[in-house]
């Protein structure tokens, strides 16, 4: 009888078996085989927290093919995730299979990346079961467990049926509604800017110069308010219409005398590699994926050996990893493309688990290409991504060439023009791994003293904008700033909101639902701690130190249970929250009760108020004021089955004109405002 080795997922146990070269037999136990029940707390109250695990039913299956592979097996290895989930999989193993072969002896190995090197390396290092880490997971489930199970039952009650709570989902939640009522109350204003358009004597191409000062005094002021989620700063002129007007026919026609030209080199640095929370967001930058998809790719490329563990907090990279990328980019690229000496990463992250690596592709010499063939597009989008970043962060720094040129025209009183312009000079790391740069304009030649000839003189109108609503990165990046959740819980957080029809998207912008607000505003009337970011904060690190053994995690559990208790109790005779009904202003064609506005995971519909005697339903359909670009019907927003928002043509089928976003949208051009 072979030893066994047990993994989570077929795919693992695969790519295992392919290097072990069946000396092994490789078993998948498809995830966690024993969970808290369903259809009751699972936890003991009365004695120290204590969880009452069961098999589910669709386990059941699964448990008996893993008993009867054990039942022979001297040596049974326990091969889960490098990570307290990991861990807890084969904590729960060995639990179930213990028993079965009284003489099989139990050992757990780790590796970050599945390759012939690590996994030898790994059976070198075999260890029993960490069981800090088991308890920190325990800890983790049970608590949200409490949470979930006591809450629930109260926001039907004071709320809407069916809702339910989450212990972390709540104060991710509060901050999508936090910043809606931001948006709400932030007063828009306008304001002004001038453009000065002038060239040098005998050349053709022009140069914009924007108004800074009048009478040395600057004209643009900032402004910065508080926010729940830190702050927000924004910039505006005191230019009023009737000044600016005053001012453009003040130079009209005027040369532009130049005071002050400034040049100077700045050099932009290689970023870290990914972490999890890094990878997420860029993936949701580059390619528009969500959280939840981004991490089902990478991990297959983890499980089928392509990039290291993906769940990960930290920026360390192997050796071995560094000297093979330094060696490929001197070798590709040149001795100058290479950073003069190693670059090593550091996070701020007081729980950053530091033995880990960061997320790298396991052989610098797997391309793209391969990648692409083997598994798809969306597969070697990410595995790109990963590569590029992971290899730029030993090359050099870029080396831009600034310049800021700074001009004055004298009327009545003295106005300061200021043009910039930056020039990439040598491109250092941005040779692999490119960004998007906010285009300068390429500035000549000038001297001081020289007279710019005029050629127009443009006012634009502004307004201030309020603090933009989170999209998935950006709210992903708030969690982490703040220590809420850890790298395996991004994804799920936010799919939970929606799954919960807590929160919509539109135009990739996150906006709370009504029933969304509703239970914020609950939940911060009744439970200020469940929805308290430093409270939240806390709760995690406590669940670092267990991991790490500097707590015991029933005692965790009892701190947060005594005071949870009597805000339950409390609750039961608090006020409730009513979700006012939205009326629309038809009637059902079937039975003529009204129609409201209902939500659903897939946007905003209408239905019949006498649901469910009455089961009529129509999709809400928004027209935007833009004709189609194609055929000049409307333009209509509309949601793919997966209910991703998009705008297409009212004409379908027709006319197939489609885009994602409004400003992807060809709209006719306006006329600019101007004094020649």
């Amino acid at each position: 009888m072979k030893d066994v080795i047990l993994v989570e997922s077929p795919t693992k146990a695969k790519t295992l078996t392919r290097f072990l070269a069946g000396k092994y037999e490789v078993i998948a136990s498809m995830g966690h085989i024993r969970d808290l029940p369903k259809s009751k707390l699972g936890v003991d109250l009365e004695n120290n927290f204590e969880p009452q695990y069961i098999i589910p039913k669709d386990k059941q299956k699964t448990v008996k093919q893993l008993k009867a592979v054990v039942k022979g097996a001297k040596l049974i290895i326990l091969a889960t995730d490098p990570d307290r989930e990991g861990e807890a999989i084969s904590f729960h193993l060995h639990e179930i299979l213990k028993d079965v072969n009284k003489n099989s002896d139990f050992e757990r190995i780790v590796f970050h990346e599945i390759t012939k090197g690590a996994i030898d390396a790994a059976m070198t290092h075999k260890r029993k079961i960490d069981q800090d880490l088991v308890n920190a997971q325990t800890a983790r489930r049970v608590l949200d467990r409490i949470v979930g199970y006591k809450l629930s039952p109260i926001l039907w009650r004071k709320v809407k049926r069916h809702l339910s709570a989450g212990r972390v989902q709540s104060v991710a939640l509060r901050l999508i509604v936090e910043r809606e009522k931001e948006i709400g109350i932030f007063a828009s204003n306008a304001f002004y800017r001038i453009v000065l358009t002038v060239n040098k004597k005998g050349e053709k191409n022009t140069i914009d110069f924007e108004l800074t000062k009048i009478e040395g005094k600057k004209i643009e002021e900032s402004k910065e308010i508080k926010l729940y989620d830190g702050a927000y700063k924004y910039s505006y002129t005191n230019l009023s219409k009737d000044i600016a007007d005053i001012i453009i026919g003040q130079v009209k026609n005027e040369g532009l005398t130049i005071v002050d030209v400034q040049q100077k080199e700045t050099k932009r640095s290689s970023y870290p590699p990914f972490i999890t929370s890094t990878l997420q967001q860029a993936a949701f930058r580059r390619f528009g994926y969500t959280g939840k998809r981004t991490m089902s790719l990478a991990q297959r490329l983890y499980e089928e050996g392509h990039i290291t563990y993906h769940r990960t907090d930290s920026f360390n990279l192997s050796d071995v990893f560094i000297k093979a990328s330094r060696s490929y980019i001197e070798k590709e690229f040149g001795k100058e493309y290479l950073s003069p000496d190693v670059k090593v990463f550091k996070t701020k992250s007081k729980s950053a688990q530091e033995a880990h690596e960061a997320i790298r592709p396991v052989n610098i010499e797997e391309e793209k290409e391969k990648i692409s063939k083997e598994l798809g597009n969306d597969y070697a989008n990410i595995y790109d991504l990963i590569y590029r970043r992971a290899v730029a962060t030993q090359m050099s720094d870029a080396i831009f060439a600034s310049t800021k040129i700074t001009g004055e025209i004298t009327k009545k009183e003295t106005y300061t023009f200021e043009a910039s312009g930056s020039v990439l000079r040598f491109q250092g790391f941005l040779k692999l791994y490119s960004i998007k740069e906010d285009e300068t304009q390429v500035l000549p030649e000038i001297k001081v003293g020289e007279i710019l000839d005029y050629k127009n003189a443009s006012l634009s109108e502004h307004a201030t904008n309020p603090p933009p609503r989170y999209n998935e990165a950006s709210l992903v990046s708030s969690l982490e700033k703040h220590g809420i959740g850890r790298p395996s819980t991004y994804a799920p957080i936010i799919s939970t909101l929606f799954d919960r029809l807590y929160i919509e998207k539109n135009e990739g912008r996150l906006s709370p639902t009504e029933i969304g607000i509703s239970v914020t505003e609950f939940l911060v009337k009744n439970f200020s701690n469940i929805d308290d970011i430093p409270f939240t904060a806390r709760l995690e690190e406590e669940l670092d130190e267990i991991a790490e053994g500097k707590l015991k995690w029933q005692n965790v559990l009892k701190d947060f249970y005594t005071p949870f208790e009597k805000q339950l109790k409390k609750a039961e005779n608090a006020e409730g929250v009513k979700i006012e009904i939205e009326y629309s202003d038809r009637t059902c064609p079937k039975d003529e009760g009204r129609l409201i506005v209902r939500q659903s995971k897939f946007g905003k519909f209408l239905a019949c108020e006498n649901f469910p005697d009455c089961r009529f339903t129509e999709s809400i359909t928004e027209t935007l004021d833009i004709p189609c670009p194609k055929d000049g019907g409307n333009v209509v927003m509309k949601r793919t089955r997966k209910g991703r928002t998009f705008y297409g043509c009212s004409n379908y089928p027709n006319c197939d004109f489609a885009v994602w976003k409004k400003e992807d949208i060809i709209k006719p051009k306006e006329p600019t405002t101007a004094t020649n």
